[in-house]
This record gives C-alpha cells, sequence and structure tokens, in this order.
C-alpha cells in the first residue's frame, strides 16, 4: 500500500504540473490558473494544498513559499518552480517537472507489473491446482472402495 500511495502522490504532482504549465503558457492568469488546477487535481490534498497557493499568491507572496508550506509537494519541486518564477519561465519549468514525474510514475507502474507477474501466475497455479485436486479426489475415493471391496 505504500507504494500505491507514492504513485497516486507522483500521479498528482504530475497533474498538477501539467494542467498549470498548459494554462500559464496558453496566457492564462495565474489566479485563475491555479484555481482551475485545483478544481481539476482529482486528489483532496493536492486541491486543498493548490488553493493554499493561490491564497498566498493572492496576498502578494512569491508562489514557492506557499508550495513549501504546504509539505505535499518535495522538495525538487519547489526548487524548480522557484528557478522558473525568478526566470520567468514557470510554464517550461513546471512542463519538465511534470515529464519527471511523468516518467517516474511509468516506472513505478512498470516496477509493481514486475513484482505482480510472479504473485499472479502462483495463485493461479494454486488455483488451478485446487481445482484439479477437486476434480480427481471424488475419483480416487471410488477407486479406493471399488478395490477395498474386492
Amino acid at each position: 500500500m505504500p507504494v500505491i500511495g507514492q504513485v497516486l502522490s507522483k500521479i498528482g504532482i504530475a497533474r498538477f504540473s501539467r494542467t498549470l504549465s498548459t494554462l500559464l503558457a496558453s496566457g492564462v492568469p495565474i489566479l485563475q490558473s491555479l484555481e482551475i488546477t485545483a478544481k481539476t487535481a482529482g486528489n483532496t490534498r493536492i486541491e486543498e494544498a493548490v488553493l493554499k497557493i493561490r491564497t498566498g499568491v493572492e496576498r502578494g507572496e512569491s508562489f514557492v513559499d506557499p508550495l513549501k508550506a504546504t509539505d505535499i509537494f518535495p522538495n525538487m519541486v519547489a526548487q524548480m518552480v522557484g528557478i522558473g518564477e525568478q526566470t520567468g519561465a514557470l510554464d517550461s519549468m513546471l512542463g519538465k517537472i511534470a515529464d519527471f514525474y511523468e516518467q517516474e510514475v511509468d516506472s513505478a507502474i512498470a516496477n509493481l507489473l514486475t513484482l505482480m507477474e510472479p504473485l499472479m501466475i502462483g495463485f493461479l497455479g494454486v488455483t488451478i491446482g485446487g481445482i484439479v485436486i477437486a476434480m480427481y479426489m471424488p475419483l480416487f475415493t471410488l477407486i479406493g472402495k471399488l478395490s477395498a471391496a474386492h
């Protein structure tokens, strides 16, 4: 379960970064972009964090300070957003963050599937073995009774 939680967290960060990057690149104002991103987050923790970030930006804070205060986004994300904000390339930096986390999600899911494959084979083996034993057990019992009768 912790592995699935980490994957879901990475999916949320990738979705947040991709959505915000697309909106900012399209020329949508940052406050409106953050509001839209919060609504499309698909994760209540990330939605609440983005709304807190929006409130901080609305008060005139930099984007990074409320982002760090949320404790949802890793330090790397905050640093990259800070660099993007300072250089004026926030949308492209968010795109790079989204690319990185989408790649992380892909590799994590591939690893999970690799781990699940032997488990599935074992489960199928036990299931099929149980069915075979259930089918042949009455036959063996009947043969045993017939041979004892003679």
